[in-house]
């Protein structure tokens, strides 16, 4: 069996938006550290690609709906990490169904793999161990080595089990499978100046000009203040401007060049103090 590619573009498309979900009480409470953000910016930014949008969302059913319906209604690559078992505080499956006006029926690949694993592990195959095997009409599954019980995908969005040592290797798999016309050489750019001595709000109608002047690349404020009893300026603010660059970009990273020197040249004609410059590739 393979990973599923439902939903998957037939050919390359000019961008590849791709926004996650991480779901489940715990995560929101405290009780468990969220892991996945951090690994998946790490397994996409591998393979030349970049996170758009992250959102965490607890195991509230109607919620998970209503985050679901508005992610489905954009063209977005969607991972979903968590809330496909088969406890009463598990609702993915069930808010993709109600999201989409779909029913849920039990697949018969998954139903295979779930007996098996039941056979393997001497445990009863209930109909609650069954229910995992319940995804929205017309989904495909997402074989998971782990432990056979699998994921599933409907309309380019990836519903994973929410611990890591499943997940992970999961969307990996998808990624390659399905979507390696995206994948490049790439890295992110940022170059950015520490600046004291003049407001955020000063600065603002520079940083608006250049947004608009430069809509290809991300201009970005990042105020800061030194804890109480610390020496230093009282107002810091990291301005920069940042892109993704692949191999062939050689424009883009001369505009974000240019750009950046117009925002240097602002910050000191208004005054800023510029303490610290760098240029960071990763």
């Amino acid at each position: 069996m393979t990973a599923s590619t439902s939903g998957a573009p037939s050919q390359p498309e000019p961008g590849l938006s791709i926004g996650i979900f991480i779901l489940g009480d715990e995560i929101l409470s405290g009780k468990r550290e969220d892991r996945h953000f951090t690994k998946v910016r790490e397994i996409l930014s591998s393979r030349g690609l970049g996170l758009s949008w992250v959102q965490y969302l607890g195991d509230d059913r109607q919620r998970c709906v209503s985050a679901f319906e508005q992610s489905f209604a954009s063209q977005d690559l969607v991972f979903s990490f968590g809330g496909i078992g088969s406890t009463p505080d598990d609702n993915t499956r069930q808010a993709v169904a109600k999201a989409l006006h779909l029913p849920l029926i039990l697949h018969p690949q998954a139903e295979a793999l779930i007996r098996q694993r039941s056979e393997e592990t001497g445990q009863p195959c209930t109909p609650e161990r069954l229910r995992m095997g319940e995804f929205p009409k017309g989904a495909s599954i997402i074989p998971n080595a782990y432990n056979r019980i699998p994921g599933f995908s409907i309309h380019r969005h990836y519903f994973l089990p929410g611990f890591p040592v499943m997940a992970w290797p999961m969307m990996e798999s998808v990624l390659d499978q399905s979507y390696s016309m995206f994948f490049s050489e790439s890295c992110e750019i940022d170059q950015s100046l520490l600046v004291a001595g003049i407001f955020e709000a000063t600065v603002t109608p520079l940083l608006e000009r250049l947004d608009k002047a430069y809509p290809d690349l991300r201009i970005y404020s990042l105020p800061s203040a030194p804890s109480p009893g610390d020496s230093g300026p009282r107002r810091l603010l990291e301005l920069g401007v940042k892109t993704r660059l692949v191999a062939t970009q050689g424009q883009a990273e001369e505009r974000l060049g240019v750009a950046y020197n117009e925002l240097r040249q602002g910050v000191l004609e208004l005054g800023g103090l510029i303490s610290k410059e760098s240029l960071v590739r990763r």
